[in-house]
C-alpha cells in the first residue's frame, strides 16, 4: 500500500511540470506580442529604451521550464522562469506604452503599463531574483544557512524600493517613454525621491547584497570539487566572457555607431542567451565535462588572434614607415606574415593553455606519447598488455576494462584479469 504522503508527492510531479511549461508558454506569448509591437514601433533592434533589452531574454523561460520540469527539487529553474515572466511583462508593457502614449491623449492602460515598467526592474536587479540565483547556484541551497540572510535582506530592500515607488506622488520617468503621473501615488503625502539619499541608499545596500552573493559563488567554487566545480565553471565562463567583451567594447560604444551596435549585441547575446544556456547545461549536466576544452580553446584563440593582429599591424608599421614599401604591397606582405605565423602560434598557445585550463587532456596526451615511445622498445607482450591497460585506465577511466590477445594469451590469465567464468573475454581492472 502506497503511503499517503508519497502518493501526494507523486501526484504533484505532473502538476509542477504542467505549471512550469504553462508559465514558460505564457512568457513566450508575451515575448511574441512584444516583438510584434516593436516591429510596429520600428524599434526591433534598438535597445536604448529602458525596457528594450527585456524582449531579448527569451532563453530564460525556455531554460527555466526545462529545469523546473526535469529538476523539480532545484529552485534554479523556477527563478529562471521568474526572470522570464518579469522580462516578458516589461517588454510587452513597454512596447504597448510606447505605442499608446505617442499621441496627445494618454489612455489609462498605457499609464499603468508605464507604471509597471517604472518599478518592475527592482524585482530582478540588484536585490531581486539575480541575488538569489547567485546565492543558490548550482545546488539550490546557499553555501551555509547563514547566507540566507543576504538573500532576505536583498528581498526586503527590493520590497521597500517598490513600495516607496508606488506611494510617491509625482510622475513616472522611464527611458524611452514620456513622463506620466503615478496612478498609485498618495496625493498630499511626503515625497521620497528614489534619486535622493534614501533611494540611493537602498540601491547601494542592494548592490552590496549582490556582491556578497557573487562572493559566495566564488567561495563555493574554491571549496567545490567534481561535478559541482564543472557546473560553476560553466556559469563563470559565460559571465566572464560576457563581461570581458562588454569591457573591451565600452570605449568604442560612445565613439561610433557600429561600436554602439556591437556593445548592444554583446549585452543581448551575453546576458540574454549565454547565461541561461550555461545555467541550463550546468544543472542538466549536458556536455558538462566539455567545459575545460571549451575554456582552453577560447583562451588560446583569443591569444592567437591578438598575436596575429599585432604581427599584422607591426608589419604594416615597419613596411610603411621604415622601409620604402607602401600601398597594397605592404598589406599583402603583412597578411602573408600573419598567415604564416598563425599555425605555429596556435600550436604553441594551445599547449601552454592546455597545461592550465585543460590539464586532464594535457596529462592524457603525455601518457599516450610516453606509451608510444615504450611500444617501440618493449617486446614482452605481458608487459605491454599491462601497460596498455594502465594507459587506457588513466586516460579514459572506464568502470570495466578488458584485454584479450587472441591465440597467445589465455583470457583468464590476461594482465590485470580476474577469473570470471561468465565472461571469459574480459578482464576487470
Amino acid at each position: 500500500m502506497i503511503p499517503v504522503a508519497g502518493r501526494e508527492r507523486a501526484d504533484a510531479k505532473p502538476l509542477l511540470t504542467a505549471l512550469a511549461w504553462s508559465v514558460g508558454a505564457v512568457s513566450l506569448a508575451a515575448f511574441t506580442a512584444a516583438w510584434v509591437l516593436a516591429a510596429r514601433n520600428r524599434d526591433l533592434f534598438d535597445i536604448s529604451a529602458g525596457f528594450s533589452p527585456d524582449r531579448f531574454m527569451i532563453a530564460y523561460p525556455v531554460a527555466g521550464a526545462l529545469l523546473a520540469s526535469r529538476r523539480r527539487s532545484n529552485p534554479i529553474g523556477w527563478f529562471l522562469l521568474g526572470v522570464g515572466v518579469v522580462t516578458a511583462a516589461r517588454a510587452l508593457a513597454g512596447e504597448y506604452a510606447l505605442h499608446a502614449l505617442a499621441g496627445p491623449v494618454h489612455p489609462w492602460p498605457a499609464v499603468w503599463a508605464a507604471w509597471f515598467v517604472g518599478w518592475s526592474l527592482t524585482l530582478l536587479f540588484p536585490g531581486g531574483l539575480l541575488t538569489f540565483l547567485l546565492l543558490l547556484f548550482p545546488t539550490g541551497q546557499p553555501l551555509t544557512a547563514r547566507w540566507w540572510a543576504v538573500g532576505w535582506v536583498a528581498a526586503g530592500l527590493a520590497a521597500i524600493s517598490v513600495v516607496v515607488t508606488w506611494v510617491n506622488p509625482g510622475t513616472i520617468m522611464v527611458d524611452g517613454l514620456p513622463s506620466v503621473p503615478n496612478p498609485t501615488g498618495l496625493r498630499g503625502s511626503f515625497r521620497i525621491p528614489m534619486t535622493g539619499p534614501f533611494g540611493g541608499g537602498t540601491w547601494v545596500f542592494s548592490g552590496v547584497c549582490l556582491l556578497l552573493a557573487a562572493a559566495s559563488l566564488f567561495i563555493r567554487y574554491r571549496r567545490s570539487a567534481g561535478e559541482e566545480r564543472l557546473q560553476l565553471k560553466w556559469f563563470a565562463y559565460a559571465a566572464i566572457l560576457s563581461l570581458g567583451l562588454l569591457v573591451a567594447l565600452l570605449p568604442f560604444a560612445s565613439t561610433s555607431k557600429r561600436g554602439d551596435q556591437a556593445f548592444d549585441a554583446t549585452i543581448v547575446t551575453g546576458i540574454g542567451l549565454a547565461l541561461p544556456v550555461a545555467i541550463g547545461i550546468a544543472i542538466l549536466k549536458y556536455r558538462l565535462y566539455a567545459i575545460d576544452r571549451i575554456i582552453s580553446r577560447t583562451v588560446s584563440y583569443a591569444l592567437v588572434t591578438g598575436a596575429v593582429a599585432g604581427v599584422y599591424l607591426g608589419c604594416i608599421a615597419v613596411l610603411t614607415r621604415v622601409l620604402p614599401i607602401r600601398g597594397s604591397i605592404s598589406i599583402a606582405v603583412a597578411v602573408l606574415a600573419a598567415v604564416a605565423l598563425f599555425n605555429p602560434l596556435r600550436r604553441r598557445a594551445q599547449a601552454l593553455v592546455d597545461r592550465r585550463f585543460d590539464r586532464a587532456r594535457y596529462n592524457a596526451e603525455r601518457v599516450v606519447a610516453q606509451f608510444s615511445v615504450q611500444l617501440r622498445e618493449e617486446v614482452d607482450l605481458d608487459v605491454l598488455g599491462a601497460d596498455l591497460l594502465g594507459v587506457v585506465h588513466h586516460v579514459l577511466a572506464p568502470t570495466h576494462l578488458g584485454l584479450w590477445l587472441s591465440g597467445t594469451v589465455d583470457p583468464s590469465t590476461a594482465p590485470g584479469a580476474e577469473p570470471d567464468d561468465s565472461s571469459p573475454s574480459t578482464a576487470d581492472l
